[in-house]
């Protein structure tokens, strides 16, 4: 099916597909009910009318004992004429029948001599008088006639073809299903306005997503919260979607600015040193050998970039598998602080450690030791002459806390919780000054988290840093996956 007409078709669009759902709901119980009450009348009209007609058979029976109808002849002509009156007045039709079965008399004066065996009949005659429907809707009541020695010498059989009730059922009838089409009338109505409130926020968020799946990250969906409903909980997560997407995008578009800046300062400096020799005649092998010193330190600057960046895409990616086993944590801080104590000495820093236990667990020893080494390496780096870089090892039931403490310049408060942010720096100006690609902190934060831990920075400037870092001590299974 063409997709503009898919989208065109009212039939198939929600609004109509709840209308649908909505009149199925409601006209199939009103229909329902209006049958089932209709049934109810008919059967009670049937069963007084049953009643009416056994009593009359009564009256009539009682009135051919009194006269001796079925025993004199002479005086069947006045009771003849009572009978058919009774029976013209009440629309319908009286047979009697003798001790034999056969009709005398029959006020429609079709079956005068027939013999009728009907199921009533036979029962009246055995003294049980009855009234009954019939499968064609005519109903058949029979009462016995008594004679002499109060012996059964006949049968009053009154037929009715229910005209009267049926005339009665199909008024309610009428009347009940004019009802139902008013009801359902406003029921439509009641319907489009419901669909309508449900449908017009569902139709202005999917313009909305729409919208935002073209790139317009700032549109927001309209939150009506006089009262809390599905549909204000559906607005909110759309909302907070756009939130993250904006965000996303923001550091996107941040990111791409920073790796283009990062990598043309290197290739900037590497032109102009290039530019620089070939402009230059005579020149000192010496100078080439310098020249070509700093251009193989900016290519290694741009390797370790990229190199970072790879690593910091396959670790998002989890295309990095960790390689989980037990791992003795003393040790591993011990040559840690080994390899960095050079550093420190270099500027004038002491390094402290302290070990508060033995601790063993789960983790992957070269990954989590870079990103220790990171921390590490990053105090030493911003902490002055003559300060202190402490770190801690302690663990309780389940988890390691690594602690790298400080006391070099610290982060402005507003800066704390970007510092694990790509090429994110603090101090712009020193970039030269402490070196490194502006990922480290990035890789680690990623690193913890695939070990299932947290990393939690404390600072103030001009106080220092302190850096928490926790694992699990031991990793659960899909951890290891």
């Amino acid at each position: 099916m063409n997709e503009n007409l898919w989208k065109k078709t009212p039939f198939l669009s929600l609004r109509w597909i709840l209308l649908a759902a909505y009149a199925l709901a409601g006209i199939i119980p009103l229909l329902l009910l209006a049958s089932t009450m209709l049934h109810s009348v008919q059967d009670y009209f049937v069963e007084e009318r049953k009643k009416e007609l056994l009593s009359q058979a009564n009256v009539i029976s009682g009135q051919l004992t009194s006269s001796g109808f079925l025993f004199n002849e002479e005086n069947r002509g006045d009771m003849e004429e009572i009978i058919l009156e009774t029976s013209q007045n009440e629309g319908y039709r009286v047979l009697i029948l003798d001790s034999s079965y056969v009709v005398v008399y029959d006020t429609g004066y079709e079956d005068i001599g027939k013999t009728y065996l009907l199921p009533e009949v036979v029962q009246a005659m055995d003294d049980k008088d009855t009234a009954k429907e019939q499968d064609s809707g005519v109903v058949y009541a029979a009462a016995s006639v008594m004679g002499l020695s109060n012996q059964r010498s006949g049968v009053v059989l009154i037929v009715d073809g229910m005209k009267n009730v049926q005339d009665i059922i199909g008024d309610i009838g009428r009347e009940a299903y004019l009802l139902l089409a008013c009801i359902v009338v406003l029921l439509f109505i009641i319907m489009v306005v419901v669909s309508k409130v449900f449908t017009e926020p569902v139709k202005n968020l999917i313009g909305i997503i729409k919208e935002m799946s073209e790139g317009h990250f700032e549109r927001r969906a309209k939150v009506e919260q006089r009262m809390h409903t599905e549909l204000v909980d559906l607005a909110l997560a759309c909302n907070q979607m756009a939130d993250q997407l904006e965000k996303v995008e923001s550091t996107r578009q941040q990111f791409v600015s920073n790796v283009s800046h990062e990598l043309k300062t290197p290739l900037s400096s590497v032109k102009v040193l290039s530019e620089s020799i070939l402009l230059m005649e005579d020149v000192p092998k010496e100078m080439y050998v310098e020249f070509l010193h700093d251009i193989n330190s900016e290519v290694d600057r741009m390797t370790a970039i990229i190199n970072d960046l790879l690593t910091l895409v396959k670790l998002d990616q989890k295309e990095i598998p960790l390689n989980f086993k037990e791992i003795d944590l003393n040790q591993l801080m011990a040559g840690i602080n080994k390899r960095l104590q050079p550093l420190a000495d270099a500027k004038g820093v002491s390094l402290e450690a302290d070990y508060l236990k033995e601790i063993t667990a789960d983790a992957d020893e070269m990954k989590l030791s870079l990103a220790i080494s990171n921390l590490v390496d990053n105090a030493i780096k911003y902490t002055p002459e003559g300060g202190t870089v402490k770190v801690t090892l302690n663990a309780d039931h389940q988890n390691v806390f690594i602690t790298v403490a400080d006391t070099g310049i610290g982060i402005p408060e507003q800066e704390v919780s970007r510092i694990f942010e790509r090429f994110y720096r603090v101090d712009k100006t020193r970039d030269r000054e402490t070196g490194g690609t502006g990922l480290g902190l990035s890789i680690t934060h990623a690193t913890i988290m695939m070990h299932k831990g947290s990393i939690k920075v404390n600072s103030k400037e001009e106080e220092g840093t302190t850096i928490l870092v926790r694992i699990p001590l031991k990793q659960q299974p899909a951890a290891q996956a």
